[in-house]
């Protein structure tokens, strides 16, 4: 389950970025993380706690709940 929800998470933030036709190193680069770090969370190979979320969400400018949907 707990992996299935970084799954789901990491479809969002891919889904979001390509949406608003965002660059992932300018967005890794605003959560003020390094890519390859913000791409293991895209990929569900790390979990990310709350405030990486929230910092995430800001980086990409949508509700924190956005990156949330359909869990």
């Amino acid at each position: 389950m707990k992996n299935e929800v970084s799954k789901i998470v990491g479809q969002n933030i891919k889904d979001i970025i390509k949406a608003k036709n965002l660059k992932v190193r300018i967005v890794a680069s605003n959560a003020n993380m390094d890519v390859e770090t913000f791409r293991k969370y895209q990929n569900a190979v790390m979990e990310m706690g709350i405030e990486k979320a929230v910092r995430i969400a800001k980086a990409l400018e949508v509700e924190v709940g956005e990156l949330f949907k359909g869990v």
